[in-house]
């Protein structure tokens, strides 16, 4: 037997240590969450996307009695770029997310269909998209969304 250890590299931040326009794509995230229906849940999440122009989109999650028919945030943002802005890569994706009283301290990662989708348009564009998962004590930063889903299922699987 053979075994092997996946790592997935990222770095812990402050919102003081990202650049101005990074700041601005989390502010985008967590103005998102506000405009979330999740009466559900009572779990709000907020995406936004950055692209390659400097345009920002932005979107929350969106759910439905039948909870299999509602969509994530960060599915729901990135979808809504490419179907407006197919000729520019997404370059970073910030993500927040509050429960019923407050954000959360620590940082949310995207579920499994989210990390499929967002790696599809990683590869749809050929480059990385950096990711800043948000939480108000710091945030993580991961260089690209591979480091969120390690043995991906890709068109080379087929």
């Amino acid at each position: 037997m053979i075994e092997r250890q996946i790592i997935t590299p990222f770095s812990i931040l402050r919102l003081e240590e990202v650049e101005p326009q990074i700041q601005n794509l989390i502010e985008k995230a967590k103005e998102q969450t506000e405009k979330s229906y999740s009466p559900y849940s009572k779990f709000a999440v907020g995406a936004a996307v950055l692209l390659d122009n400097g345009e920002i989109f932005a979107g929350s999650n969106q759910e439905n009695a039948a909870y299999p028919s509602g969509l994530c945030a960060e599915r729901v943002t990135m979808f809504y770029a490419n179907a407006q802005r197919p000729d520019n890569k997404p370059v970073a994706i910030a993500i927040a997310a509050k429960n019923a009283d407050s954000f959360l301290t620590n940082p949310i990662t995207p579920c499994g269909a989210c990390r499929q989708a967002l790696l599809e348009t990683e590869l749809r564009y050929g480059a990385k998209i950096t990711v800043y998962l948000v939480g108000t004590e710091e945030i993580y930063c991961l260089k690209s969304i591979i480091s969120l889903l390690p043995l991906a299922f890709t068109q080379g699987s087929l």
